[in-house]
């Protein structure tokens, strides 16, 4: 049986909003909405991989939180883990630096304004954020 590998995608929260990151590739995922992140490579832990690829993917400084319960399947042989996440103290404002066009800060009402990824819409249903606002 093949390993699996992690793909950690952050639920970053500014108060009660939650980031969107919009897919700019592959082809077949551009245009559609995910939580950014991406693999945990060999010997890293999930928490630090998060903080990586935030800093890669977004210019942000984060610390992860706690990790949502549940995983879901992506292509084989990966699976997506989420965990929560916040920005540093004097961090710099996200931007999209890799696979991604456009990010957004969706409140609680927007949360399903945007075309999520099918993974995703799980991961982001297990937030448990209601439209009256905050997560959990």
């Amino acid at each position: 049986m093949t390993e699996r590998i992690v793909v950690v995608g952050a639920a970053l929260f500014d108060g009660d909003r939650l980031l969107a990151a919009r897919r700019s590739a592959p082809p077949e995922l551009a245009g559609r909405w995910e939580l950014p992140g991406g693999k945990v490579e060999p010997g890293e832990s999930p928490d630090a991989a998060l903080v990586r690829e935030l800093r890669e993917e977004l210019g942000v400084e984060t610390e992860a939180v706690e990790r949502v319960p549940g995983e879901w399947p992506l292509r084989p042989p990966y699976v997506l883990h989420v965990w929560t996440a916040r920005l540093r103290p004097g961090s710099a404002d996200p931007k999209p630096l890799q696979d991604h066009d456009e990010l957004r800060w969706l409140a609680p009402a927007e949360i399903w304004s945007v075309d999520w990824l099918d993974q995703d819409v799980a991961a982001v249903r297990q937030l448990g954020i209601r439209p009256e606002g905050g997560a959990g």
